[in-house]
């Protein structure tokens, strides 16, 4: 069976770089957790990195910016492994370093990549397949749109599209309105679902649209 992750080497990392980091909060590329008490959560958390920009991932350190550290690196690291090889498809990469706080107390620091295999996936339970995605400082559950835009974005090819009357009652509404949803396209257009969605997924790949996912839906907006 394929492992569900690949370890990269670590640079060794100073206390004094990682203090930098924490002061900065967390946001799109970093992420703080107190311990690996929910296994699970981090594994969404790394599947979102890897399917959107890459990030980083720091167990020891409190909401609050402490570092709290941790007693025995290897077990939370260890923790981590485990549910991706349970849970996490396809195999991912990413760096593991443990950063000392002093002898009793670490920091585990996991650097996750953009990947070049994304989509990820949360493999449930009973098979269901999820996805994430990182926006702001939250890893969100990915629409089906969604999922669509981060599988095509690893392709350097052009795209293209038919620009009709439903893209330009489109580009009109946006004219005057921030941000339009699938539902809103949808009966803005006349449009049945199934084409609604592929018009908006290729106007964002083409970079004339903007998506934000959001745990309401997603919302596009000008580029």
């Amino acid at each position: 069976m394929s492992r569900a992750f690949e370890q990269m080497p670590g640079n060794g990392s100073s206390l004094s770089q990682l203090k930098a980091l924490v002061s900065a909060g967390e946001g799109l590329h970093l992420e703080f957790k107190r311990k690996a008490s929910f296994p699970e959560k981090i594994a969404r958390e790394i599947i979102a990195f890897a399917n959107t920009q890459g990030g980083i991932l720091l167990i020891g350190v409190d909401d609050n910016k402490s570092l709290a550290g941790v007693r025995y690196p290897e077990e939370e690291t260890l923790v981590v492994r485990q549910v991706l090889e349970r849970h996490g498809r396809p195999p991912l990469l990413y760096k593991e370093e443990i950063i000392p706080l002093s002898e009793k107390r670490f920091i585990v620091k996991l650097s996750i990549p953009q990947s070049e295999r994304r989509p990820h996936y949360f493999i449930g339970a009973k098979g269901e397949r999820e996805t994430y995605v990182r926006q702001s400082d939250m890893s969100i559950k990915a629409s089906r749109e969604m999922q669509e835009i981060v599988r095509r974005s690893k392709s350097d090819k052009g795209v293209r599209f038919l620009y009709g009357e439903p893209e330009n009652l489109l580009m009109k509404y946006l004219v005057d309105n921030s941000s339009i949803t699938l539902a809103q396209f949808r009966k803005l257009a006349r449009l049945k679902k199934f084409t609604a969605s592929r018009k908006l997924v290729l106007l964002v790949l083409a970079r004339v649209l903007k998506i934000t996912p959001t745990e309401k839906g997603d919302y596009y907006s000008r580029a």
